[in-house]
């Protein structure tokens, strides 16, 4: 699911290293249409629905912050 996610978040900025960033949101490399982008391309990629309430810094600073939100959504 990893590899997945990391596709996806490539196709969406592909200069971003995914990977090894750990401060997505809090060093400012993504801003809120990368983020906007992301939350659609999951939600429609793992049919889940992350909703407003999930739109915190946290969830998005790093890509196993963003598995373990997915993995939230997905178990409803």
């Amino acid at each position: 699911m990893m590899e997945e996610l990391l596709e996806i978040l490539a196709s969406i900025r592909p200069d971003v290293d995914f990977e090894h960033e750990t401060k997505l949101i809090d060093d400012e490399i993504l801003d809120s249409f990368d983020i906007i982008s992301i939350v659609g391309e999951l939600n429609d990629h793992y049919n889940i629905e992350i909703n407003v309430e999930d739109l915190e810094p946290d969830n998005f600073n790093t890509v196993k912050a963003m598995l373990e939100l997915i993995t939230k959504r997905q178990e409803g």
